[in-house]
Protein backbone atom coordinates (compact mmCIF):
# COMPACT_ATOMS: atom_id res chain seq x y z
CA UNK A 1 0.00 0.00 0.00
CA UNK A 2 2.94 2.24 0.64
CA UNK A 3 3.59 2.27 -3.27
CA UNK A 4 1.53 4.99 -5.92
CA UNK A 5 -0.28 3.85 -8.59
CA UNK A 6 -1.66 6.43 -11.60
CA UNK A 7 -2.64 5.93 -14.82
CA UNK A 8 -0.44 5.72 -17.27
CA UNK A 9 0.76 8.82 -18.86
CA UNK A 10 1.69 7.77 -22.17
CA UNK A 11 -0.57 7.47 -24.97
CA UNK A 12 0.68 4.95 -26.54
CA UNK A 13 1.54 2.35 -23.20
CA UNK A 14 -2.15 2.49 -21.70
CA UNK A 15 -2.74 0.75 -18.04
CA UNK A 16 -1.27 1.39 -14.73
CA UNK A 17 2.01 3.19 -13.82
CA UNK A 18 3.50 1.96 -10.55
CA UNK A 19 6.11 3.73 -8.87
CA UNK A 20 7.77 3.91 -5.10
CA UNK A 21 7.78 7.05 -3.53
CA UNK A 22 9.98 6.19 -0.86
CA UNK A 23 13.17 5.38 -2.95
CA UNK A 24 13.58 2.44 -2.64
CA UNK A 25 13.02 1.16 -5.76
CA UNK A 26 13.77 3.56 -8.92
CA UNK A 27 12.03 1.24 -11.23
CA UNK A 28 8.60 2.88 -13.02
CA UNK A 29 6.00 -0.50 -14.42
CA UNK A 30 2.94 0.04 -16.82
CA UNK A 31 0.88 -2.35 -16.26
CA UNK A 32 -1.20 -3.54 -19.09
CA UNK A 33 -4.91 -3.23 -18.52
CA UNK A 34 -5.93 -6.61 -18.82
CA UNK A 35 -3.55 -7.50 -16.05
CA UNK A 36 -4.65 -4.79 -13.56
CA UNK A 37 -7.03 -6.69 -11.65
CA UNK A 38 -4.50 -9.48 -11.24
CA UNK A 39 -2.37 -7.18 -8.92
CA UNK A 40 -5.10 -7.55 -5.80
CA UNK A 41 -4.17 -11.30 -5.91
CA UNK A 42 -0.85 -10.34 -4.87
CA UNK A 43 -1.99 -10.11 -1.09
CA UNK A 44 0.01 -12.78 0.33
CA UNK A 45 -3.20 -15.36 0.49
CA UNK A 46 -4.03 -16.25 -2.79
CA UNK A 47 -1.82 -19.38 -4.31
CA UNK A 48 0.08 -19.38 -7.95
CA UNK A 49 -2.36 -22.31 -8.91
CA UNK A 50 -5.24 -19.51 -8.18
CA UNK A 51 -3.28 -16.46 -10.12
CA UNK A 52 -3.11 -19.03 -13.28
CA UNK A 53 -6.38 -20.07 -13.35
CA UNK A 54 -7.53 -16.23 -13.18
CA UNK A 55 -5.23 -15.12 -16.23
CA UNK A 56 -6.54 -18.24 -17.87
CA UNK A 57 -10.56 -17.45 -17.16
CA UNK A 58 -9.39 -13.72 -18.20
CA UNK A 59 -7.59 -14.60 -21.32
CA UNK A 60 -8.29 -18.59 -22.74
CA UNK A 61 -4.59 -18.99 -23.09
CA UNK A 62 -2.62 -22.31 -22.36
CA UNK A 63 0.15 -19.99 -21.40
CA UNK A 64 -1.19 -18.64 -18.57
CA UNK A 65 1.90 -19.78 -16.43
CA UNK A 66 4.27 -17.98 -18.74
CA UNK A 67 2.13 -14.99 -18.43
CA UNK A 68 1.81 -15.02 -14.84
CA UNK A 69 5.57 -15.55 -14.50
CA UNK A 70 6.44 -12.70 -16.39
CA UNK A 71 4.56 -10.19 -14.08
CA UNK A 72 5.68 -12.26 -10.72
CA UNK A 73 9.12 -11.40 -12.34
CA UNK A 74 8.74 -8.22 -12.93
CA UNK A 75 7.27 -6.94 -9.83
CA UNK A 76 9.80 -9.05 -7.87
CA UNK A 77 12.58 -7.20 -9.42
CA UNK A 78 11.17 -3.99 -9.32
CA UNK A 79 10.80 -4.15 -5.69
CA UNK A 80 7.21 -4.07 -5.67
CA UNK A 81 6.74 -7.45 -3.86
CA UNK A 82 7.31 -7.86 -0.17
CA UNK A 83 10.26 -10.32 -0.05
CA UNK A 84 14.11 -10.56 -0.45
CA UNK A 85 14.49 -8.10 -2.74
CA UNK A 86 12.00 -5.30 -1.10
CA UNK A 87 13.97 -6.07 1.71
CA UNK A 88 17.34 -5.78 0.86
CA UNK A 89 16.52 -2.62 -1.27
CA UNK A 90 14.87 -0.94 1.55
CA UNK A 91 17.54 -1.63 4.19
CA UNK A 92 20.58 -0.61 1.29
CA UNK A 93 18.29 2.91 1.12
CA UNK A 94 18.10 3.35 4.61
CA UNK A 95 21.88 2.51 5.50
CA UNK A 96 22.73 4.73 2.74
CA UNK A 97 20.71 7.80 4.36
CA UNK A 98 21.88 7.05 7.81
CA UNK A 99 25.76 7.29 6.75
CA UNK A 100 25.22 10.47 4.67
CA UNK A 101 26.93 13.26 6.07
CA UNK A 102 23.66 15.58 5.02
CA UNK A 103 20.35 15.14 3.22
CA UNK A 104 20.67 15.72 -0.69
CA UNK A 105 17.74 17.65 -2.39
CA UNK A 106 15.43 14.57 -3.14
CA UNK A 107 13.38 17.22 -6.08
CA UNK A 108 15.68 19.57 -7.68
CA UNK A 109 15.59 18.45 -11.62
CA UNK A 110 11.76 17.42 -11.37
CA UNK A 111 9.87 19.99 -9.22
CA UNK A 112 11.89 22.89 -9.63
CA UNK A 113 15.27 23.16 -11.60
CA UNK A 114 18.42 21.91 -10.14
CA UNK A 115 21.15 24.78 -11.65
CA UNK A 116 21.60 27.23 -9.22
CA UNK A 117 21.48 30.10 -11.96
CA UNK A 118 18.29 28.94 -13.53
CA UNK A 119 16.81 28.28 -9.86
CA UNK A 120 17.58 32.06 -9.32
CA UNK A 121 16.05 33.36 -12.66
CA UNK A 122 13.27 30.59 -12.01
CA UNK A 123 11.96 32.53 -8.47
CA UNK A 124 13.26 36.00 -9.78
CA UNK A 125 10.67 35.34 -12.88
CA UNK A 126 8.42 34.26 -10.38
CA UNK A 127 8.30 37.40 -8.26
CA UNK A 128 9.61 35.47 -5.60
CA UNK A 129 11.38 38.68 -3.38
CA UNK A 130 12.40 39.39 0.12
CA UNK A 131 9.61 41.38 2.55
CA UNK A 132 9.71 43.02 5.58
CA UNK A 133 8.81 42.15 9.02
CA UNK A 134 8.48 43.15 12.51
CA UNK A 135 10.03 41.78 15.50
CA UNK A 136 6.56 40.12 16.79
CA UNK A 137 6.09 37.85 13.69
CA UNK A 138 6.63 33.92 15.04
CA UNK A 139 5.87 32.30 11.74
CA UNK A 140 4.17 31.35 8.57
CA UNK A 141 2.54 28.68 6.71
CA UNK A 142 2.86 28.16 3.30
CA UNK A 143 1.87 25.27 0.79
CA UNK A 144 4.37 22.37 -0.01
CA UNK A 145 2.10 22.09 -3.23
CA UNK A 146 4.71 21.85 -6.58
CA UNK A 147 5.75 25.27 -7.06
CA UNK A 148 3.77 25.43 -10.11
CA UNK A 149 0.45 24.58 -8.96
CA UNK A 150 0.90 27.01 -5.48
CA UNK A 151 3.18 29.84 -6.78
CA UNK A 152 1.20 32.74 -6.03
CA UNK A 153 0.69 31.14 -2.15
CA UNK A 154 4.03 30.88 -1.56
CA UNK A 155 4.90 34.44 -2.89
CA UNK A 156 2.80 35.71 -0.46
CA UNK A 157 3.77 33.76 2.26
CA UNK A 158 7.09 34.42 2.13
CA UNK A 159 6.85 38.19 1.14
CA UNK A 160 6.27 37.98 4.97
CA UNK A 161 10.17 37.49 6.13
CA UNK A 162 12.32 39.87 6.00
CA UNK A 163 16.10 40.34 6.48
CA UNK A 164 15.57 40.86 10.61
CA UNK A 165 14.84 36.78 11.01
CA UNK A 166 17.80 36.26 8.88
CA UNK A 167 19.65 35.24 12.41
CA UNK A 168 16.73 32.95 13.80
CA UNK A 169 16.60 29.13 13.37
CA UNK A 170 13.60 28.32 11.92
CA UNK A 171 11.62 25.57 12.82
CA UNK A 172 9.76 23.56 9.95
CA UNK A 173 6.62 21.81 10.59
CA UNK A 174 6.68 19.62 7.78
CA UNK A 175 3.37 17.16 6.76
CA UNK A 176 5.29 13.33 6.73
CA UNK A 177 3.33 11.78 3.74
CA UNK A 178 4.68 8.72 4.42
CA UNK A 179 5.52 8.63 8.54
CA UNK A 180 3.69 6.63 10.99
CA UNK A 181 1.00 7.55 12.64
CA UNK A 182 1.81 9.68 16.50
CA UNK A 183 5.47 9.97 15.56
CA UNK A 184 7.56 12.79 14.76
CA UNK A 185 10.23 12.54 12.02
CA UNK A 186 13.42 14.16 13.41
CA UNK A 187 17.18 14.20 12.08
CA UNK A 188 20.45 15.79 12.29
CA UNK A 189 21.04 16.38 9.16
CA UNK A 190 22.14 19.60 7.03
CA UNK A 191 19.58 19.90 3.86
CA UNK A 192 21.59 20.43 0.80
CA UNK A 193 20.05 22.35 -2.40
CA UNK A 194 20.95 24.09 -5.32
CA UNK A 195 21.28 27.53 -3.64
CA UNK A 196 23.69 26.04 -0.51
CA UNK A 197 23.57 24.06 2.84
CA UNK A 198 20.82 25.31 5.19
CA UNK A 199 22.69 24.02 8.76
CA UNK A 200 20.26 21.83 11.27
CA UNK A 201 20.55 22.87 15.10
CA UNK A 202 21.28 19.11 16.09
CA UNK A 203 20.99 20.41 19.82
CA UNK A 204 17.81 21.21 19.44
CA UNK A 205 16.90 17.70 17.85
CA UNK A 206 18.89 16.14 20.35
CA UNK A 207 16.44 18.23 22.92
CA UNK A 208 13.27 17.18 21.52
CA UNK A 209 14.70 13.48 21.27
CA UNK A 210 15.66 13.20 24.34
CA UNK A 211 12.55 14.64 26.49
CA UNK A 212 10.09 12.72 23.91
CA UNK A 213 11.41 9.49 22.94
CA UNK A 214 8.12 7.66 22.61
CA UNK A 215 6.93 9.82 20.00
CA UNK A 216 10.64 10.84 18.32
CA UNK A 217 11.75 8.74 14.92
CA UNK A 218 15.37 9.53 14.65
CA UNK A 219 16.98 9.75 11.28
CA UNK A 220 13.98 9.38 9.91
CA UNK A 221 14.48 7.81 6.38
CA UNK A 222 11.06 9.85 5.56
CA UNK A 223 13.06 12.81 5.19
CA UNK A 224 15.11 11.61 2.36
CA UNK A 225 12.01 11.37 0.33
CA UNK A 226 9.79 14.23 1.66
CA UNK A 227 9.29 17.22 -0.23
CA UNK A 228 7.40 19.03 2.31
CA UNK A 229 10.20 20.41 4.11
CA UNK A 230 12.65 20.55 1.19
CA UNK A 231 10.74 23.18 -0.04
CA UNK A 232 10.08 25.40 2.66
CA UNK A 233 13.95 25.25 3.06
CA UNK A 234 14.33 26.06 -0.52
CA UNK A 235 12.30 29.24 -0.39
CA UNK A 236 13.43 30.25 2.70
CA UNK A 237 17.30 30.16 1.09
CA UNK A 238 16.18 32.00 -1.67
CA UNK A 239 15.35 35.11 0.27
CA UNK A 240 17.40 35.02 3.71
CA UNK A 241 20.21 33.16 2.37
CA UNK A 242 21.85 29.68 1.76
CA UNK A 243 22.79 29.05 5.26
CA UNK A 244 19.73 29.54 7.45
CA UNK A 245 19.61 27.62 10.72
CA UNK A 246 16.55 24.86 10.60
CA UNK A 247 15.08 22.44 12.79
CA UNK A 248 12.99 20.30 10.57
CA UNK A 249 10.40 17.89 11.77
CA UNK A 250 8.01 15.85 10.19
CA UNK A 251 4.26 15.34 11.59
CA UNK A 252 2.51 12.08 11.51
CA UNK A 253 -1.13 11.68 11.30
CA UNK A 254 -2.97 11.79 14.06
CA UNK A 255 -4.70 9.06 13.22
CA UNK A 256 -5.81 7.43 16.59
CA UNK A 257 -7.56 10.66 17.60
CA UNK A 258 -9.24 10.87 13.75
CA UNK A 259 -10.41 7.11 14.16
CA UNK A 260 -10.85 6.46 17.53
CA UNK A 261 -11.93 9.74 19.06
CA UNK A 262 -10.70 12.30 21.93
CA UNK A 263 -7.64 14.74 21.48
CA UNK A 264 -4.56 14.04 19.89
CA UNK A 265 -2.51 14.50 22.89
CA UNK A 266 -4.32 11.77 24.42
CA UNK A 267 -1.41 9.21 22.88
CA UNK A 268 0.97 9.68 25.90
CA UNK A 269 3.88 9.66 23.42
CA UNK A 270 2.70 12.66 21.01
CA UNK A 271 1.59 14.71 24.50
CA UNK A 272 4.97 14.38 25.48
CA UNK A 273 6.51 15.59 22.11
CA UNK A 274 3.57 18.47 22.47
CA UNK A 275 5.32 19.50 26.07
CA UNK A 276 8.65 19.26 24.87
CA UNK A 277 8.22 21.50 22.04
CA UNK A 278 6.50 24.00 24.23
CA UNK A 279 9.07 24.12 26.51
CA UNK A 280 11.45 24.45 23.05
CA UNK A 281 9.17 27.43 22.37
CA UNK A 282 9.70 28.87 26.00
CA UNK A 283 13.25 28.85 26.38
CA UNK A 284 13.96 29.78 22.89
CA UNK A 285 11.15 31.81 21.59
CA UNK A 286 13.01 34.91 20.99
CA UNK A 287 15.01 33.41 18.49
CA UNK A 288 12.56 30.69 16.66
CA UNK A 289 10.54 31.44 13.44
CA UNK A 290 8.21 28.76 12.65
CA UNK A 291 7.40 27.58 9.35
CA UNK A 292 4.73 24.96 8.55
CA UNK A 293 4.60 23.17 5.16
CA UNK A 294 0.99 22.34 4.81
CA UNK A 295 -1.41 21.52 1.93
CA UNK A 296 -5.40 21.73 3.21
CA UNK A 297 -8.13 19.86 1.36
CA UNK A 298 -7.50 17.16 -1.13
CA UNK A 299 -10.55 16.12 -3.42
CA UNK A 300 -12.11 14.51 -6.38
CA UNK A 301 -11.08 10.91 -8.04
CA UNK A 302 -7.41 10.96 -6.86
CA UNK A 303 -7.96 11.06 -3.05
CA UNK A 304 -11.28 8.80 -3.90
CA UNK A 305 -14.12 10.88 -3.64
CA UNK A 306 -16.47 9.90 -6.94
CA UNK A 307 -16.48 13.48 -7.27
CA UNK A 308 -14.96 14.78 -10.40
CA UNK A 309 -13.87 18.09 -8.65
CA UNK A 310 -13.02 21.53 -10.50
CA UNK A 311 -11.52 24.35 -8.71
CA UNK A 312 -13.46 27.12 -6.99
CA UNK A 313 -17.16 25.27 -9.06
CA UNK A 314 -19.64 23.17 -7.76
CA UNK A 315 -18.81 21.39 -4.78
CA UNK A 316 -15.69 22.65 -4.04
CA UNK A 317 -17.73 25.92 -3.47
CA UNK A 318 -18.16 24.24 -0.22
CA UNK A 319 -15.25 22.88 0.41
CA UNK A 320 -14.08 26.08 0.10
CA UNK A 321 -16.30 27.59 3.09
CA UNK A 322 -15.30 24.34 5.05
CA UNK A 323 -11.87 25.02 4.35
CA UNK A 324 -12.15 28.76 5.89
CA UNK A 325 -14.10 27.92 8.86
CA UNK A 326 -10.94 25.73 9.38
CA UNK A 327 -8.51 28.47 8.94
CA UNK A 328 -10.54 31.20 11.28
CA UNK A 329 -9.73 28.44 13.96
CA UNK A 330 -6.37 28.50 12.90
CA UNK A 331 -6.11 32.82 12.90
CA UNK A 332 -8.01 32.58 16.59
CA UNK A 333 -5.10 29.90 17.82
CA UNK A 334 -8.06 27.51 18.84
CA UNK A 335 -6.65 24.24 18.79
CA UNK A 336 -9.34 22.32 20.17
CA UNK A 337 -11.41 24.21 18.30
CA UNK A 338 -9.76 23.52 14.89
CA UNK A 339 -9.56 19.96 16.05
CA UNK A 340 -13.45 19.58 16.47
CA UNK A 341 -14.01 20.69 12.87
CA UNK A 342 -10.94 17.98 11.63
CA UNK A 343 -12.49 14.90 13.24
CA UNK A 344 -15.72 14.42 11.70
CA UNK A 345 -16.24 11.91 8.78
CA UNK A 346 -12.26 11.15 9.98
CA UNK A 347 -11.56 14.35 7.72
CA UNK A 348 -13.39 14.29 5.13
CA UNK A 349 -11.93 16.88 3.78
CA UNK A 350 -8.44 15.09 3.94
CA UNK A 351 -6.22 18.08 4.91
CA UNK A 352 -2.73 16.84 5.15
CA UNK A 353 -1.52 19.76 7.04
CA UNK A 354 -4.10 19.35 10.40
CA UNK A 355 -1.29 17.42 12.22
CA UNK A 356 1.63 20.15 11.75
CA UNK A 357 -1.30 22.85 12.32
CA UNK A 358 -2.57 21.57 15.12
CA UNK A 359 1.02 20.90 16.49
CA UNK A 360 1.80 24.70 15.49
CA UNK A 361 -0.96 25.29 18.18
CA UNK A 362 -0.11 23.57 21.26
CA UNK A 363 3.54 24.33 20.98
CA UNK A 364 2.84 28.50 20.78
CA UNK A 365 -0.18 28.99 22.61
CA UNK A 366 0.05 32.47 21.99
CA UNK A 367 -0.35 32.58 18.35
CA UNK A 368 -2.69 34.48 16.17
CA UNK A 369 -2.99 34.19 12.51
CA UNK A 370 -4.07 36.36 9.59
CA UNK A 371 -5.00 34.25 6.23
CA UNK A 372 -2.94 36.25 3.35
CA UNK A 373 -4.47 34.16 0.55
CA UNK A 374 -6.60 30.99 -0.16
CA UNK A 375 -6.47 29.01 -3.78
CA UNK A 376 -7.57 25.70 -5.00
CA UNK A 377 -5.62 23.86 -7.84
CA UNK A 378 -6.47 21.78 -10.14
CA UNK A 379 -3.82 18.75 -9.70
CA UNK A 380 -5.28 16.49 -12.53
CA UNK A 381 -8.59 17.17 -14.38
CA UNK A 382 -10.45 15.28 -11.66
CA UNK A 383 -8.81 16.46 -8.38
CA UNK A 384 -8.21 19.07 -6.39
CA UNK A 385 -5.90 20.34 -3.53
CA UNK A 386 -6.17 23.31 -1.33
CA UNK A 387 -3.95 25.81 0.14
CA UNK A 388 -3.14 29.28 2.03
CA UNK A 389 -0.61 31.58 2.95
CA UNK A 390 -1.00 32.27 6.59
CA UNK A 391 0.97 34.53 9.00
CA UNK A 392 1.14 34.41 13.01
CA UNK A 393 2.09 37.35 15.00
CA UNK A 394 2.03 37.29 18.90
CA UNK A 395 -0.90 37.30 20.26
CA UNK A 396 -1.77 41.26 21.77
Amino acid sequence: MDLDFLPSPLEDRPGLMMRDPFGYSDVTLIVPPPLVPLLAMFDGEQSEDELREAIYRMTNDLRSGEIMNHLKEALEKAGFLEGPVFEELKEARHRAFAEAEARPPAHAGAAYPDEPGMLRAWMEQQGLELGTSREDILGIAAPHVSPEGGWSCYREAYRTLGPVLADRVFVVLGTSHYGEPEKFGLTRKDFVTPIGTARTERALVDRLAAKAPRASKMEDYCHAVEHSIEFQVLFLQAILGPEIRILPILTGPFARSLYQGGLPEEDEGVREFFDALGELNAAEGSRLCWVLGVDMAHMGRRYGDPIQAEAQRGEMVEVAERDRERIRRLEEGDAEGFWELVRPNHDDLKWCGSAPFYTFLKAVPGARGALRLYEQWNIDPQSVVSFAAMEFRRAA
